[in-house]
């Protein structure tokens, strides 16, 4: 019997359903006594940088537009490059200003926020 590539695996994967892959991974569990989707999920965790990375981002969401509400709208419109309309809505709606951004860019974006009356917390 010819030795299965890598590839050749991957290509089958591909052809088979959702049911035949569990069957599979639970044929794999007891012929080796290994679970291969514990093995997946430990794979990133052993890089790291990637969890970090994740970590070390996050989103800067408006909580209060405060009594200086036009000076808020003017700081969102020049933080996000939006329209006076959609600055407009995400003050009114206690909206999200920026995602996925880092922590030192999130914070000087709560200062200018904050500085115009605002209330800021990221998420």
């Amino acid at each position: 019997m010819a030795k299965l590539t890598k590839e050749s695996f991957i290509e089958s994967l591909k052809e088979m359903s959702l049911l035949e892959i569990k069957e599979l991974v639970d044929a794999m569990k007891e012929e080796f006594g290994v679970d291969p989707s514990a093995v997946a999920v430990a794979a990133p965790v052993a890089g790291g940088a990637s969890q970090e990375e994740e970590s070390s981002t996050v989103t800067v969401v408006l909580t209060e537009a405060g009594a200086a509400k036009v000076n808020v709208i003017k700081v969102v419109r020049e933080i996000t490059g939006l329209g006076l309309k959609e600055s407009k809505d995400i003050v009114d709606n206690n909206g999200t200003i920026k995602e996925n951004i880092s922590k030192d860019e999130a914070n000087e974006i709560k200062a200018k926020l904050e500085e115009a009356g605002a209330t800021v917390e990221f998420k």
